[in-house]
């Protein structure tokens, strides 16, 4: 999916802060109502943004993937690729399997405050999984305050309790983190559309499941 990358500040702000689309309620990503929208991390500095990592940490072979919740090609790369390349690679233990996001919307950052809630690889995969096979469903309409509901009903059937969805999507400072750590990403690895592959440092396009295989065999050798 080729967007133009949101990567200007007055972009990032507009993306974190989600501005006045519902006056009446806090904003479904700080959580914070009108006079605390500024608030910040206790001690000042943003939290740590953790990798998501599958596979074998101490592979010579690492594959990172860009990609975005909200993106339609990364959906269908989850429900045909990916499933190959985690069996014949990342169950194997023969390569370290990254999954970075990007934000090109706020769906895509609301998504995955909750997916990185737990901190925990496990919760993120599960639930990353949900979102991609229905991802049309959540995202059916573009009304934001649907958007946020169905991402919450998702969310309760992968255990999370109403407390902890209100503590994830009240967090501003993840927020931050989150779209900072992503902007340092894409700039660094030059990353314009999603679903993108840094395999071992070199930067692939999406690619079938052969052409994936090709390339992972090579290096492994």
């Amino acid at each position: 999916m080729k967007r133009r990358m949101l990567l200007a500040a007055a972009g990032g702000a507009a993306l974190i802060s989600g501005a006045g689309w519902l006056a009446s309620r806090p904003d479904p990503v700080t959580g914070l109502l009108p006079g605390a929208a500024n608030a910040q991390a206790a001690n000042g500095t943003l939290p740590q943004v953790i990798e998501m990592v599958l596979g074998n940490p101490d592979a010579a072979v690492e594959v990172i993937e860009y990609a975005s919740f909200t993106c339609p090609h990364c959906a269908s790369f989850h429900a045909d690729q990916f499933k190959q390349i985690k069996e014949n690679y990342i169950d194997t233990d023969k390569i370290r399997f990254v999954y970075r996001e990007v934000y090109f919307d706020r769906p895509g950052l609301w998504a995955s405050m909750i997916a990185r809630s737990t901190n925990n690889p496990d919760f993120f995969f599960s639930f990353a999984g949900m979102l991609y096979e229905q991802q049309r469903s959540w995202l059916a309409g573009g009304d934001p305050v649907v958007i946020v509901e169905e991402l919450r009903r998702l969310a309760k059937v992968a255990g999370l309790d109403d407390a902890a969805l209100d503590a994830a999507l009240s967090d501003g400072p993840k927020a931050e983190a989150l779209f900072t750590w992503y902007q340092a990403n894409a700039e660094r690895d030059g990353i314009s559309s999603t679903p993108s592959f840094v395999i071992d440092g070199r930067l692939y396009s999406n690619m079938t499941y052969p052409e994936f295989a090709e390339i992972l065999d090579a290096r492994i050798g």
